[in-house]
């Protein structure tokens, strides 16, 4: 064997090994990023390569946006509008849940989320909130079922928390931590993690009176007006 050939064959030998490399580093990569979503994309496609084309394709798509931090002033109206949605549960498990998918589409669309269908947002969310898509997409599998009378009470509970995950998740992304006096008598409710205390009596929060987390969801026992 001439030592030419000898050479093309090292060459070749070296740049299968390089794409190897690049392509496992690549994968590594976007399974770090996207989690389980990279795992769905892949069940869907069937194929790694078309799966981490798709993923790359979201994410300069995302990149192309222009998603911005809430103000300060649409942080309270939304944690106020949620709130007034929780308690609307009671009365109307359904039409609650309806009000929490428009209000997370609205509150994407303040970010700069552009309007589209279910699925281009969720493949948008999972860019940047990758940890939280999943619970997008039960929440909405949930309330459409529900349009065709296929769920139970408990079933709009674990829509309304699901919805609540995304939603905290697009209310503090990209926030300045706010420092607030904590008053006398204040609860810590059974779903919110305590956050620790300054030397001047103050704790980090996500806004002044952030409230979207604190107020717990019906439990189960608690019954839908039409009996489900």
């Amino acid at each position: 064997m001439s030592p030419v050939l000898i050479g093309i064959i090292i060459v070749l030998a070296l740049t299968a090994v390089a794409l190897i490399i690049v392509g496992q580093r690549r994968t590594r990569t976007l399974h770090e990023k996207f989690g389980s979503e990279y795992d769905r994309t892949l069940r869907s496609t069937k194929d790694r390569g078309r799966a981490e084309a798709e993923l790359l394709k979201r994410t300069e798509r995302v990149e192309a946006l222009k998603i911005r931090p809430l103000a300060l002033a649409d942080r309270s109206r939304f944690e106020q509008s949620w709130q007034a949605d929780q308690a609307r549960f009671v009365d109307d498990p359904a039409g609650a849940v309806k009000e929490a998918d428009r209000l997370v589409a609205d509150l994407m669309q303040v970010r700069g989320y552009p309007i589209a269908d279910f699925e281009q947002r969720a493949a948008d969310i999972s860019v940047d909130h990758p940890n939280v898509v999943t619970e997008y997409r039960a929440a909405h599998d949930i309330a459409t079922r529900d349009a065709r009378n296929q769920a139970s009470t408990e079933d709009l509970r674990m829509a309304m928390v699901h919805y609540r995950a995304l939603f905290n998740d697009l209310l503090i992304a990209d926030a300045a931590p706010v420092e607030r006096t904590i008053t006398p008598g204040e609860r810590i409710m059974a779903d919110r993690v305590e956050r620790p205390v300054t030397s001047e009596g103050t704790v980090r929060d996500r806004a002044p009176g952030s409230f979207a987390s604190d107020r717990v969801i019906p439990d189960r026992d608690d019954k839908r007006p039409d009996g489900q």
